[in-house]
């Protein structure tokens, strides 16, 4: 444990953008092979504003990692959150700790927030008006959201007192396992739903991107699937009835424009439909 932490202390910036490249990279083959869904759809056109929105969002969190970094060596020299109050533990304990609330704030949390007050959730609407949703669609996020998530994420280290290396070593996990969840690929159900009891499973957040409400606001979290399940937000839909995007946007063409999607925030307030049955 002592080498993973570091490691993750000093991870070079070439070592986060190849965690980046390979995770999108390795999910994006294993789509061709194990599909959820046979979109009918042109594999790189559709990719394209999504890979444009997530370089706005490495720029972001590249450009402000100064506030993160300044934070996490903060609470360490003053001995400041949650983590640094609690009794001695292993070191695995305390990185366990340390993610997992961090995975509170930074994920479940905004993404919570960002979906009850309305002009977050018409920011957020970029990354739901995807209408063929695939392991690029994972950090289809405005450059709005960005600097919204990002935020919570220095919220996290600020109140959980996490130093620098778990930060890097969060921000790494919540990559992969944000390609991983997104990726149009097909595991075994029991398999899935058993992974869902621990973490966010593939199915488990794919409801989360049905068109309809109340399946829109379930299924917030991104690592650890304890929190939809302490607070009451867990749902399940069966993959077969899944329907991507949001029903008032129903527009595929405006919400594959980059051009549009960048205006979409500005929209005057939809929120999606509840459904009628919750069998739809």
């Amino acid at each position: 444990m002592d080498s993973i932490i570091n490691y993750f202390e000093t991870i070079p910036s070439l070592h986060r953008s190849l965690i980046l490249v390979g995770g999108l990279t390795f999910f994006w083959l294993l789509e061709g092979g194990l599909p959820l869904f046979k979109f009918k759809y042109k594999k790189w056109k559709h990719a394209l504003p999504n890979l444009f929105f997530t370089l706005t969002t490495i720029i972001v969190n590249f450009t402000l990692a100064f506030l993160l970094l300044g934070t996490a060596d903060w609470v360490k020299a003053n001995n400041f959150g949650i983590i640094n109050w609690l009794p001695e533990m292993p070191l695995w304990l305390y990185a366990f700790i340390g993610v997992l609330f961090l995975d509170f704030f930074g994920a479940y949390l905004a993404h919570y927030v960002e979906h009850k007050v309305k002009p977050l959730w018409m920011v957020h609407l970029v990354h739901h008006t995807d209408h063929n949703v695939d392991t690029t669609t994972a950090n289809r996020h405005h450059p709005i959201e960005s600097l919204i998530r990002f935020g919570f994420t220095l919220l996290g280290v600020l109140v959980v007192g996490t130093p620098i290396a778990l930060v890097m070593l969060y921000q790494a996990m919540s990559l992969i396992f944000t390609q991983f969840t997104h990726a149009n690929i097909k595991l075994p159900k029991g398999l899935d739903k058993a992974l869902s009891y621990f973490i966010i499973s593939p199915d488990m957040h794919k409801t989360h991107h049905h068109y309809r409400l109340p399946y829109t606001d379930s299924n917030y979290g991104n690592i650890f699937s304890i929190w939809d399940r302490i607070f009451g937000t867990y749902m399940y839909l069966d993959r077969e009835k899944l329907i991507y995007g949001v029903d008032v946007f129903p527009d595929e063409v405006k919400n594959s424009d980059i051009k549009h999607l960048l205006k979409q925030p500005f929209l005057p307030y939809e929120k999606a439909t509840l459904s009628a049955n919750l069998e739809d």
